[in-house]
């Protein structure tokens, strides 16, 4: 199977918002029917909030295209990758007992926000992926956040569908840029502070 998902382990207590939550880092997903948060930092990279609407059951993935790869066929190479962190959610919930009919999204990320990936519009095209997957398996997209130059924080509560999306105005360290340059670094390699919106 291929290993570019992980269930994500980095469980804490959350003092800002009262609750237990998980944190996700590229790669990563995160799955849940218990009234807590999940929360990632996004600059390439994009996640979708997943979630089952009768039975608040919900995730959130966080993944990235790698570069094309070979120039015949940039696409369809790259686009597995994100079909995996897409259908490796899904499955999930599905497993967990949510119901496709009832499965709803809010996808967010996307941005221009790492020097060097402009060229190959990493940002726009996991934006596009993403949504254009969501449409083609007739999940519905209630909200959006993509694009843009700035890194987000995601805060999501899969129980009640509520996102927190905070747009981090500047980033005093490079922490998130290495992380995803780590992250698409091994993609390669592998076989296959601003004002708080509410979405």
């Amino acid at each position: 199977m291929d290993t570019n998902s992980h269930f994500a382990t980095n469980v804490y207590y959350d003092r800002t918002f009262d609750c237990d939550a998980a944190k996700i880092l590229p790669g990563e997903y995160y799955y849940t029917g218990k009234d807590m948060l999940i929360v990632t930092v996004l600059g390439s990279c994009v996640s979708a909030c997943i979630r089952d609407r009768v039975k608040g059951l919900g995730g959130m993935n966080h993944f990235m295209l790698p570069d094309g790869g070979e120039p015949g066929n940039p696409v369809s190479a790259s686009m597995r990758y994100g079909t995996y962190a897409m259908e490796v959610l899904i499955n999930d919930l599905l497993k967990a007992g949510a119901r496709r009919e009832n499965l709803e999204a809010k996808v967010f990320g996307g941005g221009a926000v790492l020097r060097g990936f402009s060229a190959m519009n990493v940002g726009e095209r996991n934006a596009a992926f993403v949504i254009q997957f969501l449409k083609t398996e007739r999940i519905p997209v209630l909200a959006e956040d993509l694009n843009d130059i700035y890194p987000r924080k995601v805060y999501f509560f899969p129980r009640t569908g509520k996102v927190l999306v905070k747009k981090l105005m500047q980033t005093h360290n490079d922490t998130l840029a290495k992380r995803e340059l780590d992250y698409a670094s091994r993609l390669k390699v592998a076989p296959v502070g601003g004002d708080v919106d509410l979405f």
